[in-house]
């Protein structure tokens, strides 16, 4: 029944859709997009919501529950994957990366709730990471398979993802303009003048969905005071931490990842993270959850909330609280970690934002201990911003994401100014953001740059030329002239006897011989064999492939597999072709 009604309601939307140009189809595409993403971000918020206080009728008599709980919510997430997903679905930001670059734009339909039911669990029971990356894997998700739905092209593909991932970071912080930042800095997507329209349409789309569901309230609305110059050194000071702090979570994250990525064993690795993320929550209340409740005082200029710990009783000295929150700041890139790595699913978008404010929290106060008098609040913010943009390398999105969250572009010159230096201290040390790191090592990261992009797109696979005829490497010289008889190409691969190829022989090479047949039974194809200068592998990226061709000066290098059994050749001017239709196709409007 349910398969039945879905044909009869988009039957004809898509009939409808693939009759009419392709570029209108995306206007109307990026808003239903854009309602669906809003949606999503709705059902998330109030999952999350929803479990949080059911759970609260444990943990506020009963403190101790936050040791188990977040656990739990690990576990029940690990299982739902394991078990009725089958399939890796953390780091939701890198995966969209990887899909644009490696799959052709396609995301699988799970993904269209997979993540948001796990990632509602995990947080929920108090895992402590974000529910954005998520929500923009679910985005991404929902505009890719309707695209693919509706029979688009790769770009009008990768464009509907991109809106997906826009809506879903608008929905989520009811912040449009962020929303298309995010897709065109951190996705990395070519997107001409044309393309930003549905981008923009389906962020509005998402972020009046989340409005008409939710109103407009933020989780960072906050108590802003007048920009004073005067504060401009400090912000200075605020920018080079933040980005030495960035530099910290990227390292600390991707290394602690490695090590726990180790243990094979599921359950193991679970019962670690778990003890391990309780004892830390115990000791250390805001790192539960995303921790964004922690951060309302803070924004308005209240007490510092520390919660239940057991360390309350050192907060009576001068500099307790900032050190106090200084150890939070550090330990938030372990239990996100930790819950990653137990079977929760989240992302660091979210710990990014919190660890920014306690950033920004620790260095107002410690400078106020030393009477400098500067707005608690606004450090906070803009300790957000800075740490975004050295964590994530994009500036622009922090700049006004933050801008939009807090009601107003009263911040906007320190904003500038300390996301600025972030994003410089970091980028001297780190060349890719937390999302891009570990797909530019592999060579598959799409850039802006348009001939890297194209390069990453271009599959080595799928240029192999198989029209060449092998010849054995014990067979006669007259056996080679036949084969040569036969073949249209000047270049025959010479294999053993179990199809591994050992080098080649040319035309050039047997031309003063092919015609003495007085040598056809006493010279062989060893005779003249060469070895190949480079072997090519069919999952090589392009860029790779690209050095062998300059480095060996070759036209033609042999595809070979892991055990050099024999798949083809790659020739460079087959490559200079596809290169250019690539081209054509990347940067049409």
């Amino acid at each position: 029944m349910g398969a039945t009604t879905n044909r009869f309601l988009w039957g004809p939307v898509r009939a409808l859709l693939r009759r009419i140009p392709e570029r209108s189809a995306l206007l109307i595409l990026s808003v239903i997009t854009g309602v669906l993403c809003g949606l999503a971000a709705v059902c998330l918020k109030l999952a999350i919501h929803g479990i949080q206080t059911k759970l609260a009728l444990i943990t506020d008599p009963y403190p101790w529950a936050m040791l188990v709980l977040p656990g739990v919510g690990m576990l029940l997430s690990l299982l739902i994957v394991r078990y009725i997903v089958k399939d890796r679905i953390g780091h939701g930001v890198t995966k969209v990366l990887q899909a644009v670059s490696k799959n052709e734009s396609k995301i699988k339909r799970h993904n269209c709730w997979s993540s948001l039911v796990t990632s509602a669990l995990t947080i929920g029971f108090g895992g402590s990471v974000g529910a954005e990356a998520p929500i923009v894997y679910t985005g991404a998700a929902i505009g890719s398979n309707l695209g693919r739905y509706c029979g688009m092209s790769y770009r009008g593909m990768t464009l509907l993802l991109g809106c997906g991932a826009a809506g879903a970071v608008a929905g989520i912080f009811n912040a449009p303009l962020a929303g298309v930042l995010f897709t065109l800095e951190i996705l990395l997507f070519n997107i001409s003048m044309s393309g930003i329209l549905p981008l923009l349409l389906s962020s509005v789309s998402a972020t009046l969905i989340s409005y008409l569901c939710l109103g407009n309230g933020s989780a960072f609305a906050a108590t802003v005071a007048p920009f004073d110059m005067r504060n401009l050194p400090f912000y200075l000071i605020l920018g080079v931490f933040c980005g030495l702090c960035a530099l910290y979570f990227i390292r600390t994250t991707l290394s602690m990842e490695d090590r726990l990525g180790r243990l094979k064993n599921p359950y193991l690795k679970w019962a670690i993270s778990a003890v391990a993320l309780g004892v830390l929550i115990m000791l250390f209340p805001p790192l539960h959850g995303e921790g964004y409740n922690f951060l309302s005082p803070l924004l308005n200029g209240l007490e510092a909330d520390l919660g239940h710990t057991p360390l309350q009783f050192l907060m009576n000295r001068t500099w307790s609280v900032p050190l106090f929150f200084l150890l939070v700041l550090l330990l938030k890139v372990f239990s996100m970690t930790f819950t990653n790595a137990g079977g929760g699913v989240g992302g660091t978008f979210g710990p990014t934002l919190f660890m920014g404010a306690i950033a920004g929290f620790t260095l107002a106060t410690s400078l106020n201990l030393v009477h400098a008098d500067v707005p608690v609040s606004n450090f906070v913010l803009v300790g957000m911003a800075g740490l975004m943009a050295g964590v994530m390398q994009a500036p622009l999105t922090a700049i006004f994401l933050i801008a939009e969250i807090s009601g107003g572009y009263t911040l906007l010159v320190p904003l500038i100014f300390t996301s600025a230096i972030s994003y410089g201290v970091t980028r001297i040390f780190e060349k890719y953001s937390i999302y891009t790191k570990r797909i530019a090592a592999s060579g598959e990261l799409i850039t802006h740059e348009a001939d890297q992009a194209v390069l990453t797109l271009m599959k080595t696979e799928g240029l192999v030329e198989t029209d060449f005829r092998p010849v054995r490497i014990d067979a006669t010289l007259g056996e080679l002239v036949e084969v040569v008889a036969r073949s249209e190409r000047n270049i025959f691969p010479v294999l053993d006897s179990k199809k591994r190829f050992q080098g080649y022989v040319s035309l050039a090479d047997i031309r003063q011989d092919m015609f003495q047949t007085d040598l056809y039974s006493k010279r062989h194809v060893y005779n003249y064999m060469k070895t190949a200068p480079e072997y090519v592998h069919p999952d090589e990226p392009m860029d790779s492939v690209m050095r062998k061709f300059e480095k060996t000066g070759a036209w033609n290098l042999p595809v070979v597999d892991s055990d050099r059994s024999y798949r083809g050749f790659l020739s460079k001017s087959k490559i200079f072709n596809a290169y250019r239709q690539e081209l054509k196709d990347f940067s049409q409007d």
